[in-house]
Order: C-alpha cells, then sequence, then structure tokens
C-alpha cells in the first residue's frame, strides 16, 4: 500500500508533517504503509533525520512548487504543476499511490478530486464527512460537513448511502442507523428540502433509516449515520469546534471534550469519488497527520472506492 503525503501542506509544513510521519512509523505495526513524501527537500532537509532510522518505509518525491492556502484552486493547479498538490493527485491518477493526504489548500484539494481522480459513475456529488463523538465514548458521521451547501433530495440520499457503506466497512458496524438533521423527529417537520428528503429515504431499502434527529441528538447515541446539507453540516460542526475551543481556553478538562480534538481523526476523507483522499485542516500538527495517514490506510484496506463503484452499478440496473 501506498500513500502519498503533501508534506509542504498546513502551516506548519514541513515540519508537522515529518514530525508525523514520525509517530505513524513509531506506532504504527503495519509495515504495508509505503510513504510517498511529496514536497521540498530543502525545506524538509532539517527534519528528515527523524526519520532515518525508517528509511526504508518511505520514498522522497521532490517538488520545487507549493500551492498557497488562499490561492485560486483552478488556477493554482494549472499555474503549478510541479506544487506538492498537483503532484500528488499525479501519483494517485496513474495508480503510482492509493491515497493521498495534504492539509494544504482545501480548493486545491476538492478541485483535483474531481478532476484528477473523478467522481465514480453512478454519483451526484461527492461528499465530505466528519466524525462527531457522541456521550457513550463512540462517534456519529456528519455528512456532508460542507463540500455542498445547497442539495436536492437525491443528493442526501446518496450521502446516506455512502455515509452508510463507510460507517460499516471502515467503522465496523453492522447495519448502521441513519438519521435526517431536522428540527423536529415528526414526519413533514423542516424545510422543503427535509420534507421531500424523508420519503425517498424512509423508502429506500438500502439504508437503515430511523427518521428524524434533531441538534440536541448529534452528540447521542440515536443514530450513526447523521445526513444533511452541507451548510447546515458545516455550522453543526463549526459550533462543536468553537465549544471546544472555549471549554479548553478556561482550562476545563473533560474526557468527553477532549474527544472533539479535531487531531484524533486527523484528517476529512472525501467519499465518491475513485480513489481514496483525505483533506487535512491547515492548523495539523503532527498528531493530525498521523491519523491522517491511519485514516487512509484504513480507506485503502477496506477497499471502500471499489464497495461504492460496486453498490451504485448494482444501483443502476435496477
Amino acid at each position: 500500500m501506498k500513500i502519498g503525503l503533501d508534506i509542504m501542506g498546513g502551516d506548519f509544513a514541513p515540519a508537522e508533517a515529518i514530525r508525523g510521519v514520525q509517530q505513524f512509523f513509531e506506532e504504527s505495526k503495519n509495515t504495508q504503509v509505503q510513504l510517498l513524501l511529496i514536497g521540498n527537500r530543502e525545506a524538509s532537509a532539517p527534519y528528515l533525520p527523524l526519520i532515518d532510522a525508517y528509511s526504508s518505509r518511505f520514498t522522497f518525491v521532490e517538488t520545487t512548487e507549493v500551492i498557497g492556502m488562499h490561492e485560486h484552486p483552478t488556477k493554482a493547479l494549472k499555474e503549478k504543476p510541479n506544487s506538492s498538490i498537483a503532484v500528488g493527485f499525479g501519483l494517485l491518477a496513474a495508480g503510482k499511490a492509493d491515497a493521498f493526504i495534504s492539509a494544504g489548500n482545501t480548493g486545491a484539494m476538492m478541485v483535483g478530486s474531481m478532476y484528477s481522480v473523478k467522481t465514480i459513475e453512478g454519483i451526484l456529488r461527492p461528499t465530505i464527512i466528519s466524525p462527531i463523538p457522541r456521550t457513550d465514548g463512540g462517534y456519529n458521521l456528519l455528512l456532508d460537513a460542507g463540500a455542498n451547501a445547497d442539495c436536492k433530495p437525491e443528493h442526501l440520499v446518496q450521502f446516506a448511502q455512502l455515509g452508510s457503506l463507510y460507517v460499516n466497512r471502515v467503522w465496523g458496524i453492522d447495519n448502521p442507523r441513519i438519521g435526517l438533521l431536522n428540527l423536529g423527529e415528526e414526519e413533514g417537520k423542516g424545510n422543503l428540502l427535509a420534507q421531500a428528503t424523508y420519503p425517498l429515504l424512509k423508502e429506500n431499502k438500502q439504508i437503515n433509516f430511523i427518521g428524524n434527529v434533531e441538534g440536541r441528538d448529534i452528540f447521542l447515541p440515536k443514530a450513526d449515520v447523521i445526513v444533511c446539507e452541507g451548510f447546515t453540516g458545516n455550522v453543526a460542526l463549526k459550533m462543536a469546534e468553537s465549544v471546544y475551543h472555549i471549554f479548553t481556553e478556561r482550562g476545563i478538562q473533560d474526557e468527553f471534550l477532549n474527544h472533539f480534538n479535531f487531531e484524533i481523526y486527523g484528517g476529512t476523507p472525501i467519499l465518491g469519488i475513485n480513489s481514496p483522499v483525505v483533506i487535512g485542516h491547515g492548523i495539523s500538527h503532527a498528531m493530525a497527520f498521523k491519523n491522517m495517514i491511519q485514516e487512509a490506510s484504513r480507506i485503502v484496506d477496506a477497499d471502500l472506492p471499489n464497495v461504492f463503484k460496486s453498490h451504485f452499478a448494482q444501483q443502476a440496473t435496477v
């Protein structure tokens, strides 16, 4: 298994990316994972001695350009073909990497995913996901977490299927429960999108739809997958992140609260594209990079893109 890692992406690159690689090598017993470290060798030179002992487990892929966090995604990918993000997607599209990770320009990562790796046939829109901690120590999966601000009912139905397959294959949960995020539990509640989506989810025999869930249910073990359009999902996610920061800044310690630290789960996978891509937060430190590598390896092990392809190909023949 070869995983490409953009070591130039993020506010603290390449230092924290390489420290994350070091942590992964020190802690992971999965020696089948070979990393392709994509970046500028000169900028990385002060930190590469940290992983000298693991030279058999990585290959350095040298690049000369970096896409900045605020550059226009499409323009930057076109004008910087030797950037770490462009080269990473090139390796992925050519089959020389099994997954690609970056904490760099999010827009460039989304554009690269759509145009280099492309959407799986039958899937209307790729989606990004986010684990949400819940009070029993587990996680709910929230999607869409921000990629699709405006959606149609059929998009949410596909998100439900993608989320269900992810939770089943990657988290190992049988027959995961699907909830539609709404402002009331009763059928018929909500805006036009929620009202139109509910009967489609209810009629779909490929998922275990349990009905509407409310905002107060997001942190409870009521559903395993919570579906919404990206506008609502991103607001909910950012609110949860702000609660974590407010309480940590006030010195309040709580085991449940600690699970809101995004570095625990690393990055956000894009579901619905032909190869695994994980997008990291721009402020990622070593722990986040380590966990992004672990997340990517789990998705590759689960053969998730092919699971999606098979599922939606069968759906097309029905």
